[in-house]
């Protein structure tokens, strides 16, 4: 039988609430502080969610939406913007209009106290990861994650599987004895291609994604007061996310 040992999370979506009122929120600030005339909003940010990254995803929306726009240097803007983006997400951060997601802090926990693993893997940039881990789940939060592998420590950002692949690879671990939660296409398949097996806690611009090969498709993670919703997938009777139902789907 295989055993247990480490979850994965993503973070954007799949520990907090973090895309549409907290990074589109930012990247719209950043654009109004470089006086350009560019907004994003909820309908067109999903859309431009399927760009990983977000200086990938500003030149993409320059290249797709701005084609006429010609700065005198497109990668230091980009960096620019980004760069003013991160300090109008911590703001957000700060400000408390960022949820953690319902059932995080409580498995979490349940890992702790059981001794399974706990790691990170995220596109985000590390300086947006940890603030974001204190403020939400405690100063020492960030101390809880073996690794927290962020989008700038590897070649290719997800959908590739270089992110699953370091987490993996730094902890001494085989895919078959850890499981990821994720909350996108993008993530899915990048943990896929490592061979780890993949929950999916959707959330409102993933909720209708296609999300093949997953091992189950749910809501959110659940509490036993807040039930989770199953999309797809077996989830052995549970009503909310254990790792009794981590160490299930290890062999279904």
């Amino acid at each position: 039988m295989k055993t247990l040992q480490a979850l994965i999370f993503d973070v954007d979506g799949t520990l907090a609430e973090t895309e549409r009122d907290g990074h589109r929120v930012a990247f719209n600030l950043a654009f109004e502080e470089f006086g350009l005339p560019w907004h994003w909003p909820i309908g067109l940010y999903g859309q431009l969610l399927r760009v990983a990254g977000g200086k990938e995803r500003i030149r993409y929306y320059i290249d797709r939406y701005q084609s006429t726009f010609q700065p005198g240097n497109i990668d230091h803007l980009v960096v620019a913007l980004h760069q003013a983006k991160a300090r109008h997400f911590q703001a957000l951060v700060e400000r408390n209009v960022i949820p953690l997601r319902p059932g995080v802090r409580r498995l979490i926990a349940a890992a702790q106290q059981q001794g399974v693993r706990l790691a990170i893997a995220t596109t985000s940039a590390k300086d947006s990861v940890i603030p974001l881990l204190e403020h939400l789940l405690g100063p020492e939060s960030p101390t809880w994650f073996e690794i927290i592998a962020a989008g700038d420590m590897v070649p290719a950002k997800k959908p590739a599987p270089d992110i699953y692949q370091l987490v993996i690879t730094a902890m001494d671990l085989t895919p078959a004895t850890c499981l990821v939660i994720e909350d996108s296409p993008q993530g899915l398949e990048a943990a896929i291609a490592a061979g780890l097996t993949t929950v999916v806690t959707v959330n409102d611009y993933t909720r209708r994604c296609a999300l093949p090969g997953a091992s189950l498709v749910i809501s959110h993670l659940g509490e036993p007061s807040q039930p989770f919703e199953v999309l797809w997938g077996d989830a052995y009777n549970a009503y909310y996310f254990s790792l009794d139902l981590a160490q299930a789907l290890l062999h279904p």
